[in-house]
């Protein structure tokens, strides 16, 4: 039996051996290297339980001399997206940090809820809008969330966005900049109200959507299961809308086309059932003409959306409470009240405008920091340069960024793209803003068109058939690629001639 105990022996000895090289070594656990990124540093983080070891990259590294300067944009909606499509990709690498990889299309993401455009049609991959991203060897786009920004060391700190609970867990990264662009948008505001977050769908995002349309098609399904009473079933097919701006008006109008169109063939057993009401403290679409929203009025009115005007003061699981006592019975709940500035906004160490945004000036730059930038919904004009803070509107944000990529740009070219060289540079013309006018659908193949530059101002108003036809024309026309521009037009023959699609995926 020696050579049983000298094969034990043996045995041993190499499983200690190997115990303390794994010791030594920990294993990564990507199937791939990144050391080819020069810009990369790393760093070990610590071993958790039931986490194994992985390596930290600890992030970008400043740029040096000879080196292209580096642009960073933090957000993914329409002022941070069309300035990612100005910047020009010979004379800066660009970083793009994000928790999403793709702009949405905000003005025709309520037709998505209802089946009359798929949720692919409204949403722009950022390495379409912006191709350097995916060719280039300096510039990135980091699907992440922006915790901090270090504006005195020109230092980002970001953590990654992960989804599900079998995933790696989230690690945090920096990301040194030349130029920092912040244009992160804002969130939905809900006033303190409580019950609002827990019980009502907003519709910002294509996730929005998605959610909002499951739960209606989910309660049509439920509400013609025997054995539901009256009650519960008109409570489930009663859809509110709280906010009267374009957004709820024109949710409100393809929900009612979709119950008139669609709901009362395909569903017929519960078409008297299903109701939309929309709640408003005021007056609806207050930034339009006077006759336009009387138009609007007898529009919705006549689609079967009942107007009420009051303010909401608590939500609950399946009622809303109104400030005089009412409650109104709910199934599908869609909060649409206006935005306010993101708890990161307001956690900055930066200037501030009127309504907690970043602060700037006539040129974007943010004062007392060097070489960042704000844009979009998260922007305002500081109280010093006498300008009020402009509306948060797809057309300032976007107006903004493309401002803003042509005096990037312009710096660039003149050598002072690099971090604190800019100093000495001649802007130019400080950003000046143009109201082109509102637009909004209210269903039944009619719309709104307010073209004055203001709500005072004289310009052209035009409602009906016509100002639909106007509606569909210059937003097709203003989305960002022609392949999307392709799947909205066909989503509308495909609408008018079969019918919108009623699948609940």
């Amino acid at each position: 039996m020696a050579w049983l105990r000298n094969l034990s022996t043996k045995f041993s000895t190499m499983m200690k051996a190997s115990s303390s090289s794994s010791t030594r070594t920990p294993k990564n656990t990507y199937p791939f290297s990144f050391t080819f990124l020069s810009h990369f540093s790393t760093n070990p983080i610590e071993e958790k339980p039931c986490v194994k070891p992985i390596v930290e990259y600890s992030g970008l590294e400043p740029t040096r001399a000879h080196e292209k300067p580096r642009v960073v944009v933090l957000g993914s909606g329409w002022a941070g997206c069309r300035l990612l499509k100005g910047l020009d990709p010979s004379v800066y690498d660009i970083v793009s940090v994000s928790p999403r990889n793709h702009m949405v299309f905000t003005p025709l993401l309520a037709s998505t809820c209802v089946g009359t455009l798929e949720f692919r049609s409204v949403a722009e991959p950022i390495g379409r809008i912006q191709p350097a991203i995916s060719r280039e060897p300096g510039s990135y786009f980091f699907l992440a969330n922006c915790t901090h920004i270090d504006a005195h060391n020109h230092m980002v700190h970001c953590e990654t966005v992960t989804e599900g609970v079998e995933t790696i867990a989230p690690w945090k990264f920096t990301i040194s900049y030349d130029k920092l662009v912040i244009a992160l948008g804002s969130q939905p505001s809900t006033f303190g109200i409580h019950g609002v977050k827990e019980h009502a769908f907003f519709l910002r995002e294509v996730h929005h959507a998605q959610e909002i349309r499951r739960k209606l098609l989910l309660n049509l399904m439920l509400s013609d299961v025997p054995g539901i009473s009256e009650e519960e079933k008109q409570r489930l097919l009663h859809c509110v809308v709280v906010g009267g701006g374009p957004t709820g008006v024109e949710f409100s109008g393809e929900l009612s086309d979709f119950i008139m169109r669609d709901v009362r063939q395909r569903y017929v057993h519960v078409k008297d059932y299903i109701r939309v009401t929309l709640i408003e403290a005021n007056e609806i679409l207050s930034s339009f003409d006077d006759r336009l929203r009387r138009y609007a009025t007898k529009q919705l009115t006549k689609s079967g959306v009942r107007l009420v005007r009051g303010i909401v003061k608590d939500v609950k699981a399946h009622k809303i409470v109104l400030s005089d006592g009412s409650e109104v019975p709910y199934g599908l709940l869609v909060w649409s009240t206006g935005v306010g500035p993101l708890p990161i906004i307001q956690s900055l160490d930066l200037p501030k405008a009127p309504g907690g945004r970043i602060g700037v000036d006539e040129w974007l730059r943010v004062p007392s920091v060097h070489d960042v930038f704000s844009i979009g919904d998260c922007s305002g004009f500081v109280e010093s340069t006498g300008r009020q803070t402009l509306p948060a509107l797809a057309q300032v944000a976007e107006r903004q960024g493309k401002y803003l990529a042509a005096l990037l740009n312009k710096i660039g070219k003149a050598g002072a793209g690099h971090a604190n060289s800019a100093k000495e540079i001649e802007f130019g013309d400080p950003f000046v803003y143009k109201h082109l006018g509102s637009m909004a659908t209210i269903g039944r193949y009619k719309a709104l068109v307010d073209l004055r530059q203001g709500k005072e101002a004289k310009g052209l108003a035009l409602a009906g058939f016509l100002s639909f036809f106007i509606w569909r024309s210059a937003y097709i026309t203003r989305v960002v690629s022609w392949r999307n521009r392709f799947y909205v037009f066909v989503n509308w023959i495909t609408t008018v001639v079969f019918g919108r699609d009623i699948s609940r995926l």
